[in-house]
């Protein structure tokens, strides 16, 4: 099982992705902001992947700082980014290691796509 903390300020995204990623058989942890998501880091023993959106909060970048905080804690993290937003060649240099993008607005099909093509997170078997 996969542990995966969602990160995503529009609560109808979260609760989405949260359910299909529960459904696929995989641990959630939600956050709707970065010192939320960072004070889920601190406190969860287990966290496999980063899924963070880019834009949060009115800040454009606080997605790609969060991801290089958490790493920072966890240099073992896998991250997926997703934004609505253009990504540009900056944004991308920001990118962390190990960490993939899903543009907006995706299909639940794609955002499984991207977790086995870029992490070999496949839906566990229930």
């Amino acid at each position: 099982m996969v542990a995966i903390l969602i990160v995503e300020d529009e609560t109808q995204v979260r609760v989405l992705s949260e359910s299909y990623l529960q459904n696929q058989g995989h641990e959630t942890l939600s956050a709707a902001n970065p010192d939320e998501a960072l004070a889920v880091l601190e406190a969860s023993k287990k966290i496999d992947l980063l899924f963070t959106d880019i834009g949060l909060q009115g800040d454009i970048q606080a997605g790609l700082t969060l991801a290089q905080r958490a790493t920072e804690r966890r240099p073992d993290l896998m991250v997926l980014y997703t934004t609505g937003l253009a990504v540009t060649d900056g944004m991308k240099a920001l990118f962390v290691e190990n960490s993939a993008l899903l543009p907006k607005p995706y299909t639940l099909d794609q955002l499984q796509t991207v977790l086995t093509v870029n992490f070999g997170i496949k839906p566990s078997p229930t």
